[in-house]
């Protein structure tokens, strides 16, 4: 057979693979996909700009891509969509509606469903863990836990996409995609991550890391707590000017995937310590894990004084932090023969920040354009442009030194562990304690 022929085969070979893969439940999902985008363009492309048309238009291949190439995204999309639009049709345009039919009012209003988000995101943890420490139950437990945070993920869906239309029903100046504040980015957050753990899980086949990644996405949530009860964050407040903006729809979701797999790349570098420290039985050569272990866990507004009743809540928060990670120290050995080998670790590591790496790019590049837009420059060295540009050299580096110089093994996992350190406080940190043209969730 001569080269043509058999170049012809393969690729012949290649075409018929692709659509052979494609089951009659995935040309079902993308004629929906094709049908939700096309009702959604002849209802609202009047009250679209072009950008807004080409962000639609754009949306239908990913979805369907996204659900063929991990197809449990195809039950979630569906299943988010059926919940959605029937909370839509429930309000039948009034918002009044969320206090008195019972499906709004326990389940599928904005504010119902982020509260299940949290405590199923809250059990899911708890069911990782006793999976982790049980012996004769642990596959039981881990599966239980995993299906729980497949719900939460639902449910964080489910009150985005009612948020967003509760929005609307406030007024049509007011309306806007729920990804405009920290109460917002919070849940953005916390489903990202969370699904971006389940892929890995489902790709290498384990689910002990769940125990250390949802232990970041239960923190995230107990913020989100505090911040809804202190601030009444789950208020929805009409946009400021510069917020008003096609780029927000995809600036903040790319920002936030590089925000998400930093802190699971973290988590994992985390186990990966715990696995490598599980025979070490000096505990000075352990203080630094568990200092740095208790810093991840702890929400520094603990020292904010001007609420009331914030010390006491997250003194609680950080004591019980202290003790989780702890915990983790003392039952390091059983611990340690749950994870998966450190290749696997190192490898969800890797993934993980390179996938991080090239969204929080793309998001610092839309960025840039936005600001141009907004303010007349690209770059003005804002605090939080300054502390974005120190995230993603910091990645840089950690990227260039694994692929050039073969960085693995501890260095890497330290690396990759402080750098949460250095994300969370561009995320937070700079709300908190700097001002600048960004400052629009201050606590």
């Amino acid at each position: 057979m001569n080269t043509a022929t058999t170049t012809a085969t393969h690729t012949l070979t290649l075409h018929e693979g692709f659509f052979a893969k494609r089951s009659p439940f995935d040309w079902v999902f993308a004629l929906l996909v094709v049908a939700g985008g096309a009702y959604a363009f002849t209802q609202y492309a009047q009250h679209m700009d072009v950008y807004e048309k080409g962000i639609l238009l754009g949306t239908v291949p990913a979805a369907i891509w996204l659900a063929w190439f991990w197809r449990p995204l195809r039950v979630l999309m569906l299943v988010v969509a059926g919940f959605s639009l029937l909370a839509i049709a429930s309000y039948q345009g009034s918002l009044a509606r969320a206090d008195t039919v019972f499906w709004l009012k326990y389940f599928l209003s904005s504010q119902s469903a982020i509260l299940w988000m949290s405590v199923l995101f809250f059990m899911s943890t708890l069911f990782y863990w006793i999976g982790m420490v049980s012996r004769g139950q642990s596959a039981a437990m881990e599966s239980i836990a995993s299906r729980l945070a497949w719900v939460a993920v639902g449910m964080a869906l489910v009150g985005t996409m009612v948020r967003w239309y509760e929005s609307y029903l406030l007024g049509p100046d007011i309306g806007h995609i729920p990804v405009s504040n920290l109460y917002e980015v919070f849940v953005l957050f916390c489903w990202m991550t969370t699904a971006f753990y389940l892929y890995f899980e489902d790709q290498y086949q384990t689910r002990s890391l769940g125990a250390f990644v949802m232990l970041v996405v239960s923190a995230a949530v107990g913020f989100l707590l505090w911040y809804t009860v202190v601030r009444e964050a789950h208020e929805i407040q009409p946009l400021v000017p510069a917020l008003k903006s096609w780029w927000m729809k995809l600036h903040v979701p790319a920002n936030f995937i590089g925000y998400g797999t930093f802190a699971l790349s973290a988590m994992v570098a985390f186990a990966y310590l715990i696995k490598q420290q599980a025979t070490e039985t000096r505990w000075y050569k352990l203080a630094p894990l568990w200092l740095l272990g208790v810093v991840l866990c702890f929400e520094p507004v603990v020292f904010r004084k001007s609420v009331s009743g914030a010390g006491s809540y997250w003194a609680v928060y950080f004591g019980i932090s202290a003790l989780i990670v702890g915990g983790i120290l003392w039952g390091r050995r059983h611990i340690a023969s749950r994870l998966p080998s450190f290749e696997i670790l190192d490898d969800v590591m890797y993934k993980s920040i390179a996938v991080g790496f090239a969204f929080f790019t793309i998001a610092t590049v839309l960025g840039a354009l936005w600001a141009a837009e907004a303010w007349g420059g690209y770059w003005s060295w804002d605090p939080k442009e300054t502390w974005a540009l120190i995230v993603w050299l910091n990645y840089a580096a950690w990227l260039h030194m694994r692929l050039m110089k073969g960085l693995r093994g501890t260095v890497s996992a330290w690396w990759a562990l402080v750098g949460l350190a250095v994300t969370t406080f561009a995320f937070l940190g700079v709300n908190m304690f700097l001002s600048g043209l960004h400052s629009y969730g201050e606590l």
